[in-house]
């Protein structure tokens, strides 16, 4: 599953082109008031949190829906491949590792190797 925020795209689509004119319709139409870096960063890069109020008062501010901000791709992730059960536990386990048959550190130092 995949998340894009689209903030820029439906400020755009609104004909809102900087952040200076989002943070005024915040202030004017929600009655927010966020920082400019906020704003800046809320446009720039995609928040891994926000708050529900904040969300809505963007709604509000831009006279659209969350979905209009939040895209979630709900397609099937893909899976990894699964083993056979015909596959011993044992292989499954180790595999891709080097072998560690016929060596033992412990015995090298004790046979002073």
């Amino acid at each position: 599953m995949e998340i894009r925020w689209r903030l820029r795209m439906a400020a755009a689509q609104r004909e809102v082109w900087t952040g200076a004119q989002l943070k005024r319709l915040l202030s004017d139409r929600a009655g927010l008031e966020l920082s400019s870096a906020s704003i800046s960063a809320l446009l720039t890069k995609q928040p891994s949190q926000i708050k529900l109020s904040t969300l809505a008062a963007l709604c509000t501010a831009l006279q659209c829906q969350p979905s209009e901000l939040i895209e979630v791709d709900t397609s099937p992730a893909a899976m990894p491949a699964k083993t056979t059960k015909d596959e011993p536990r044992a292989k499954r386990a180790g595999a891709g590792l080097p072998s560690l048959r016929g060596t033992s550190p412990l015995v090298d130092l004790w046979k002073g190797g």
